[in-house]
């Protein structure tokens, strides 16, 4: 490799960092926290909007007011792809999740190429050292981490370093799905934060407004509830709770015009 070639492989590695939006920060200031996922199929219910195309009802997410977009990946269980990420990036200004069941680097490069800018790691799928490993590569690729946890006995893979953490009220292994599991960990996921984080070191660093120069985990991480909110009261009852984001897809996307029942949501909120 040449001298110009070198420094275009940097410049390019340069922006790539400086492109990357801010999962966190964005639920940390969003007034509706939503995160809409754009989900075609479930394994326990099947095709819920086969024919729905991500270039029309991302951007219609975007422009009912979502905080940030989630995209499931997934071929196989849920009708996902890589490419929808790619097809949409150009098309909106919102952090994009890619959710998927990461347990692999290369699939971090893979999210990083295909234009998402926070990644998924699922505590019931990874030892504590590989979801460890794997956020510290996340950060090197300039992607955020959202770690998902359904039970007390998960809590211990909260580290300063993960920036969201999302408590997922559907329980992979039967796929059944309680809400009332969020509100039973709330209490003990602050508990956490304040272990982990309230110390004189973060005392003068509030979620609500990081300062921009500050990594997004160098502040306490943001929680949300995942799965199984339907209702707009739910989202009220959460958010006096302590839970600043709501990632939900089916509600929406069983909808003809997911767009549209989001917008109709929100205003309910």
């Amino acid at each position: 490799m040449d001298i110009l070639e070198s420094i275009l492989a940097a410049k390019r590695q340069e922006l790539t960092f400086e492109k990357r939006r801010s999962l966190k920060k964005a639920l940390a200031s969003s007034p509706t926290g939503i995160i809409a996922e754009f989900k075609r199929k479930s394994p326990s219910k099947g095709w819920i909007h086969a024919d729905a195309r991500p270039e029309e009802v991302v951007p219609a997410y975007a422009a009912a007011g979502a905080a940030a977009l989630s995209i499931l990946t997934d071929g196989p269980f849920f009708g996902g792809s890589l490419e929808f990420i790619r097809r949409v990036r150009p098309l909106v200004d919102l952090p994009i999740l890619r959710k998927d069941f990461i347990i692999d680097p290369y699939q971090l490069y893979q999210a990083v190429e295909a234009g998402a800018d926070a990644v998924l790691l699922i505590a019931a799928c990874l030892s504590r050292a590989d979801c460890a490993a794997l956020t510290a590569e996340a950060h090197r690729l300039g992607l955020e981490v959202l770690l998902e946890v359904h039970g007390a006995d998960e809590l211990d893979y909260i580290t300063p370093e993960v920036d969201v953490v999302g408590v997922n009220n559907r329980y992979l292994g039967s796929f059944v799905t309680d809400v009332r599991t969020s509100f039973d960990l709330a209490p003990l996921l602050s508990a956490r934060a304040d272990r982990n984080y309230f110390s004189d070191k973060f005392a003068e660093k509030p979620i609500s407004a990081p300062p921009s120069t500050t990594p997004a985990h160098a502040t306490p991480p943001v929680f949300i509830s995942e799965s199984g909110i339907s209702r707009p009261e739910t989202v009220r009852d959460l958010r006096k709770a302590g839970y600043r984001g709501f990632l939900m897809g089916e509600t929406f996307m069983k909808n003809p015009n997911p767009g549209a029942a989001l917008a109709d949501f929100i205003q309910e909120i």
